[in-house]
């Protein structure tokens, strides 16, 4: 069968892959367009396995609200590059639809979900854009959060950190700032209590060693670290730390004021966590050149 231009353009729009691979997959079915198009998905999800041990440290976070629901979804790409391609941004925006409206328990769960506005399922979307694009993409984590009697803020700073909070009492108006607030700040914890015992201890051992150094008398020394470890505790939690917006009161009393507490909040970076590749450019381009040579 003649592989004509016309069928060509038409594979190529209902499944996104190139030119080439197009004919390529006409030409290996006798020109039968399902097959062929049968033929591009398998295609992709080896070009998918191939790609997946590749790191992906860059990407976008996407917040979502609807109502009294919330999410926060990190979906990684390898390059920042990639993470501003219009299907990588419309696949981002229909995983955390999806998350919104299905209520996965986990990232497996949601994997195996028909994604939003799609006929297949979000893991094999992500085959699909992986085959397209040509990088690993993977859908790391999300959280889904619920204000059942208070209020919830969402904020988002560019594509790279997103903040979930929730309040009992308060309006959404100050969640939002709150929100915005852990962005800016990264605070380790909402409260005192809640600090890891394990942190303070490291801590507390760091500073009783540079303050050891220092010569001064034992009761001295412990004095030193007690104010220390203090200032540590408030800078590292949400309602000891400077509001962003007036560094002349706490979070705490901002919260208080507003006859409020903070539930919990969620904070998404890009990549935060995960170890990267350093790459020297120079290098790979010079193995490059030696390969073709």
């Amino acid at each position: 069968m003649q592989i004509t231009a016309a069928l060509v353009k038409e594979l190529r729009e209902r499944s996104g892959a190139g030119m080439m691979e197009c004919k390529s997959a006409l030409v290996a079915t006798n020109g039968d367009i399902e097959a062929a198009f049968e033929h591009l998905r398998k295609s992709g999800a080896a070009k998918a396995a191939k790609k997946a041990g590749r790191i992906a440290a860059e990407g976008a976070i996407v917040v979502l609200e609807k109502g009294k629901v919330a999410v926060i979804v990190e979906v990684n790409s390898e390059t920042d590059f990639v993470a501003n391609d219009e299907n990588f941004v419309k696949f981002a925006n229909a995983v955390a639809d999806t998350v919104i409206t299905q209520e996965p328990v986990d990232v497996d769960a949601l994997n195996a979900l028909t994604l939003s506005g799609a006929g297949e399922t979000v893991e094999t979307a992500r085959q699909n854009l992986v085959a397209k694009i040509g990088e690993n993409i993977s859908v790391r984590r999300f959280a889904r959060v619920e204000a059942v009697a208070g209020a919830l803020g969402a904020y988002l700073h560019g594509k790279r950190i997103g903040v979930l909070v929730e309040l009992e009492g308060g309006s959404a108006e100050l969640a939002k700032d709150v929100a915005m607030h852990v962005a800016a700040s990264n605070p380790v914890c909402v409260a005192e209590s809640d600090v890891p015992s394990a942190l303070l201890e490291k801590e507390r051992e760091i500073r009783l060693a540079q303050a050891a150094q220092s010569g001064k008398p034992a009761d001295i020394v412990e004095k030193m670290v007690t104010g220390q470890m203090r200032k540590f505790i408030a800078e590292s939690t949400l309602l000891g730390q400077a509001f962003v917006k007036d560094p002349d009161t706490t979070v705490g009393k901002l919260v208080a004021k507003a006859g409020a507490k903070v539930q919990r909040f969620i904070r998404f970076e890009v990549g935060e966590g995960i170890e990267k590749k350093s790459v020297d450019f120079a290098e790979e381009v010079a193995a490059q050149a030696r390969a073709v040579e």
